[in-house]
C-alpha cells in the first residue's frame, strides 16, 4: 500500500468560496510540499487545469527543494508533441533523481476545446492511444516514424535519458471500456476515482484481463479525498462544514449538468444526485458506501468522493479496497497542509505498524 497526497490548483478551508479560498503561490507550495514530505507520504499528485500554474514547471522547483517524495505530474495527450514531452521527461527526472512520475489524463468535452482538441469522448483515447504509444517508444530510445490519425512524427528521437528506465511510472484514470483499454495498454499504474470497494473490485477484474491479452501486468490505485478525526462523530462533523458551505445554486448547476455527462465515475453520482431535487440537510445523506461520502462531487468535477470516519474505520476502508486490488492511494482534503498533518498525526501510528508488517509504504 502506497499512499500519496494531492496538491490542488486551489487551496483553502473551502476554496469552492470566495470566503475559503487561500493564494496558492509558489512559496505556498513550497510549503505544502514540505510538509508532504514531513509527513511520511510518498509523493504527491500536482493536478492542472486549463489557464493554471503549468505542472512541469512546478514539480521541476519542488523538486529541488525536496529529497524524498515523488511528483505526479499530470499531463494531456497531444497538446505539446510527443517527442517535447519526452524530453521534458527526461529532464525532470534528471533533476528529481528519478522522481518523476506521469499522470496520463485524457480530460472532459469540458475542458478539452479550452486546449484546442475537439475530439470527442472515444475520439480523445484514439489520440492517446497514438500518442502515448509514440511517448513510449521515444523514451525506449527509438529514432520513431508514425503517421496516425491525430499523431505523425517522422525522425524524431529522444538525445536524454530518464534515471528511470525504460521511462517513469506512467498513471491513468478513466472508468468506460476505451479508458480500460488505454490503461492496460500503455499505463502501469490504474487510477479510479472513489467508487465503492465492490466496483473498484470489478475494475480491477476486467483490467486484469485486458492487461493480459497485451502481455502486462498494472498497478491499481484509488484517488480520493479523506476526511479524519478522532471520532467518527468528528468526521461527520467535518463533512457536514464542508456541506453547508457549499453554495445550494451552485450544487444544482453542478447537478444539472450530471445527466450530459462522459465520465463513468461522476455517472455513479446520478444514484445519489437528481437534478432539480431539494438538497437535504444532512450530508450524510450523500454517503455511498459505509466511510465514503460522495458530497464533495457536489462542488468539484472529477475527484467526487471521500473517506470519512476515525483513523480504525479509515484503515478499515482502505483495507477494503486492498482487499479488491488497490495498491497506491493517493489522499487529499482541504487545507491541504494542515489536513496533511492531521492525517498523519491521526494514521501515523497506525500506519507504521502496517509498514512493520510489509504492508504500507510510510516513512
Amino acid at each position: 500500500m502506497e499512499i500519496h497526497w494531492y496538491f490542488a490548483a486551489q487551496d483553502g478551508t473551502h476554496p469552492w468560496s470566495p470566503a475559503g479560498t487561500r493564494v496558492t503561490d509558489f512559496a505556498y507550495m513550497q510549503q505544502l510540499a514540505g510538509a508532504t514530505e514531513h509527513c511520511g507520504f510518498a509523493g504527491a499528485l500536482i493536478a492542472t487545469i486549463p489557464g493554471g500554474t503549468d505542472p512541469w514547471t512546478l514539480a521541476t522547483g519542488l523538486a529541488m527543494n525536496t529529497k524524498r517524495i515523488k511528483f505526479i505530474v499530470a499531463q494531456y495527450a497531444g497538446v505539446i508533441a510527443p517527442l517535447w514531452l519526452a524530453q521534458m521527461a527526461a529532464s525532470v527526472d534528471q533533476i528529481s533523481n528519478g522522481r518523476l512520475v506521469i499522470n496520463i489524463i485524457t480530460g472532459a468535452s469540458s475542458t478539452q476545446p479550452q486546449l484546442g482538441n475537439s475530439a470527442v469522448h472515444d475520439e480523445r483515447y484514439a489520440l492517446a492511444d497514438e500518442y502515448w504509444g509514440v511517448f513510449r517508444r521515444l523514451m525506449m530510445g527509438e529514432t520513431v516514424a508514425f503517421d496516425g490519425r491525430f499523431v505523425k512524427v517522422k525522425g524524431a528521437k529522444l538525445m536524454l535519458e530518464s534515471v528511470q528506465r525504460p521511462y517513469p511510472e506512467l498513471m491513468i484514470g478513466g472508468s468506460s471500456e476505451p479508458g480500460l483499454q488505454l490503461a492496460a495498454k500503455h499505463a502501469d499504474t490504474w487510477l479510479s476515482l472513489g467508487v465503492p470497494p465492490p466496483v473498484f473490485a470489478q475494475k480491477v477484474k476486467r483490467l486484469k484481463e485486458l492487461a493480459a491479452a497485451e502481455g502486462r501486468k498494472l498497478r491499481f490505485g484509488l484517488r480520493t479525498y479523506v476526511i479524519v478525526r478522532e471520532t467518527a462523530e468528528e468526521a461527520w462533523a467535518a463533512a457536514q462544514w464542508q456541506y453547508d458551505r457549499m453554495d445550494p445554486e451552485v450544487v444544482q448547476r453542478r447537478l444539472a449538468k450530471l445527466p450530459g455527462t462522459d465520465s463513468e465515475g461522476e455517472k455513479l453520482m446520478l444514484e445519489k444526485f437528481q437534478p432539480g431535487m431539494a438538497l437535504p440537510k444532512d450530508a450524510r445523506h450523500f454517503e455511498l458506501y459505509p466511510g465514503l461520502w460522495a458530497g464533495v462531487g457536489l462542488i468539484r468535477i472529477g475527484t467526487g468522493t471521500a473517506l470519512v470516519g476515525d483513523p480504525e474505520g479509515i484503515l478499515k476502508i482502505m483495507r477494503e479496497y486492498e482487499a479488491a486490488g488497490c495498491e497506491v492511494f493517493i489522499l487529499g482534503n482541504y487545507p491541504h497542509i494542515e489536513e496533511a498533518y492531521r492525517f498523519a498525526d491521526l494514521m501515523g501510528p497506525l500506519l507504521k505498524q502496517e509498514t512493520r508488517a510489509g504492508r504500507v509504504t510510510w516513512y
